[in-house]
């Protein structure tokens, strides 16, 4: 097995100063948009490799698989880079909670700063 991303795939990311991408997760069946992340090389790497959804913790400083320790994994059954190469689309199979605060998914608070239905 390779140990670096495709050469392809690399130069077409457009990554932070700490060489990070955002990678956002949805529902494989629903498209409900579950979370956000940050994945480095490596991470988007051993994600395509395993199909088990890898990121980069920037509090911990590492990789970590969603699920490693909760259980709540993600299947991912297909992989998007938007066309300015700074954001990785992950569609999923979730297994459980997909947000750390046990909530289906990271957007289930009422942090809402705009109603869908408003109209300005």
């Amino acid at each position: 097995m390779s140990t670096a991303l495709d050469p392809d795939i690399a130069s077409r990311l457009k990554r932070t100063a700490d060489g990070l991408v955002a990678a956002v997760a949805v529902d494989h069946a629903t498209s409900a948009v579950l979370m956000m992340a940050w994945m480095d090389d490596e991470a988007l790497r051993q994600t395509l490799a395993t199909r088990r959804a890898t990121y980069y913790s920037r509090s911990r400083q590492r990789h970590w698989v969603k699920g490693e320790s909760s259980g709540h994994t993600q299947l991912v059954r297909e992989v998007r880079l938007d066309c300015d190469g700074d954001t990785v689309l992950l569609r999923v199979d979730q297994t459980g909670p997909a947000c750390h605060t046990g909530t289906g998914t990271c957007f289930d608070g009422a942090d809402r700063l705009l109603l869908a239905d408003d109209r300005r």
